[in-house]
């Protein structure tokens, strides 16, 4: 799966996860999938993390609910979702592997270990026989 994201869009998420600091910031990805499965991300939220710690997200329900009514409202897809890493590596921890249950989704997550080289990935997750498997998806950035 390839997926692309604006260069503004990933600066948003930049800046919201640095603010965010020492918590995870997290939100939702919305767009629009072609016919040959490339994913478009054409707006992304930026939500609070209720749980307010620097190990995982808990998206605050009321802002999950309006975002989903703001992309009903313009036509976007969800396409999943992101969250920041602010002390370790752009990759799947097992608490997030555990929390992934949408195999549709593409799950986001933007490193902030290295101060001032932020990396953002995304994954898909899915369940095979019980276990979950992570595969990376190719992610653009585009200008």
């Amino acid at each position: 799966m390839k997926i692309t994201l604006q260069k503004s869009d990933f600066d948003k998420m930049y800046e919201y996860a640095l603010s965010e600091r020492p918590n995870e910031a997290c939100g939702l990805v919305a767009g629009s999938d072609d016919e040959d499965g490339t994913r478009h991300i054409e707006k992304v939220y930026l939500l609070t993390n209720i749980d307010h710690t620097n190990e995982h997200f808990t998206i605050d329900p009321k802002e999950q609910l309006r975002a989903i009514k703001d992309m009903r409202a313009n036509n976007l897809k969800p396409l999943g979702n992101w969250h920041s890493h602010p002390e370790s590596p752009s990759r799947p921890s097992e608490e997030d592997k555990r929390l992934a249950n949408d195999s549709k989704a593409s799950y986001l997550i933007l490193s902030l270990m290295e101060e001032g080289n932020p990396v953002l990935n995304a994954f898909h997750v899915e369940s095979v026989d019980g276990e979950k498997t992570v595969r990376k998806e190719e992610l653009i950035i585009e200008e």
